[in-house]
This record gives structure tokens, C-alpha cells and sequence, in this order.
């Protein structure tokens, strides 16, 4: 594998994610802002936060296969989220757990979440892109 992740000492250890992702692999895969479509780009989830996290973390995991990577060769994740506020956490992580057990995968790698204003449709509430690694 192309990707480990630590938790060095004197940063704080938060369960759902790394704070350090270091690469050794010779082939870059950067996946565009994935949203909470179907394949035939209808809004999975509408209103639904954590519906359309697991819908875009779906996606992730289809652009990856497509490149021949997995989430375990995710070097870093960025999470776009209209309006966040912190009390949208639990439903955040509910999202990212049903993906989870969809794909069978533990997302792990250093990650960033960002409030923004608005996504690219008014009925996108979340959008994930990554940066893979492999060999």
C-alpha cells in the first residue's frame, strides 16, 4: 500500500480521520467534487445531509475503483458542506458510516471540512473530492 496514515505526538487524535497521510506510491489520482447524484444526475437525498454524504462517498469510492485505487489509497479528502455548523456533525458522520459499511472501508485519511455558501446546484448539500496514491 501507498499510504500511511499517523497520528504523530503532540496532536490531538480524533477517531474518524488522520492527521498525517504520508505517500510513497509513483502514481497521482485526484477525484473531482463528488455530489449526491445517481448516474443519471438525479439528486440522491434531497434536503438530506446525511443521505447525500453516503451518496457522495459512494461516488468517491466509484471514481477511485475506476483508477484502480480504493480508499485505502486516499492521501487526503476535502469535504464541502453548505451551511455547516457544528451541531450538523452527527448526521456528517452518519453519512460517512452508512458509505462506509456500503463499501467496507474505514475513510481514515486527513481530511478538511469547509462551510461554503453554495454548491454547484441549489440542491447539492455536500460535495467530497480526494487525492489518491498508488503504486
Amino acid at each position: 500500500m501507498a499510504i500511511t496514515l499517523v497520528n504523530p505526538g503532540g496532536l490531538p487524535k480524533i477517531p474518524v480521520y488522520r492527521q498525517v497521510s504520508i505517500a510513497t506510491g509513483s502514481k497521482l489520482v485526484f477525484i473531482a467534487g463528488q455530489v449526491a447524484w445517481d448516474a443519471e444526475g438525479v439528486t440522491v437525498g434531497e434536503g438530506d445531509l446525511a443521505a447525500q454524504v453516503e451518496r457522495s462517498y459512494l461516488n468517491v469510492g466509484i471514481a477511485l475503483a475506476e483508477a484502480g485505487a480504493s480508499f485505502d489509497d486516499v492521501a487526503k479528502l476535502t469535504v464541502y458542506v453548505v451551511d455547516w455548523t457544528p451541531d450538523k456533525m452527527p448526521l456528517f458522520l452518519e453519512g460517512v458510516a452508512r458509505a462506509s459499511a456500503k463499501l467496507g472501508i474505514t475513510p481514515m485519511a486527513p481530511g478538511t471540512l469547509i462551510g461554503v455558501a453554495a454548491l454547484d446546484v441549489p440542491d447539492h448539500l455536500v460535495e467530497v473530492e480526494a487525492t489518491a496514491i498508488i503504486d
